[in-house]
């Protein structure tokens, strides 16, 4: 039987093996983006903090005696790997892409809220702490990504209609 304690490890894991996904997804989208250099520069941002993130949760997992899951950071890495060759062959690749992130930020605020739950309810504030920071942390991008969509949009249908220019990244 699983309890709370073991739960909250498994959990950490698999946040840090989402960061590692997230990592992998965002580096590949940012080397293929050519024509929307503001999108590519919050990107790099953005895969900055979520390095950082990762590093966080790992110290986590080491404080509470465990180690990350190599399996699952390399099963994250191996689905951000898929997603970016996926998005090669989209024409609306940029489109494609920001909604992708933007899902991908909500699904991290969703796995955060549960992670500071938890590791409340273990009484380990020092870990929660740690998670809270970073589920505000993605709230932040997420309202970023989500206020970026209108304009990502714009811009990539009036490339797309303008004659001999690249929309898609």
């Amino acid at each position: 039987m699983v309890n709370a304690e073991d739960r909250l490890m498994q959990w950490l894991r698999d946040a840090h093996a989402m960061e590692e996904q997230a990592a992998t997804m965002l580096d590949a989208l940012a080397k293929r983006i050519e024509h929307y250099p503001d999108v590519r520069a919050k990107i790099e941002e953005h895969l900055a903090v979520t390095r950082e993130q990762s590093r966080r949760l790992q110290s986590c997992i080491a404080t509470r005696g465990g180690d990350t899951s190599t399996i699952k950071d390399m099963a994250g890495k191996m689905t951000a790997m898929g997603q970016g060759v996926s998005g090669m062959f989209a024409t609306d690749e940029i489109v494609k892409g920001a909604m992708s992130l933007y899902t991908f930020e909500n699904m991290e605020i969703a796995a955060y809220r549960v992670l500071v739950a938890a590791a409340e309810h273990v009484g380990d504030t020092a870990t929660a702490a740690v998670l809270q920071g970073i589920l505000e942390e993605e709230i932040e991008a997420a309202e970023t990504v989500g206020a970026m969509l209108p304009d990502i949009t714009a811009r990539y249908l009036t490339r797309e209609e303008a004659t001999g220019i690249e929309a898609k990244r």
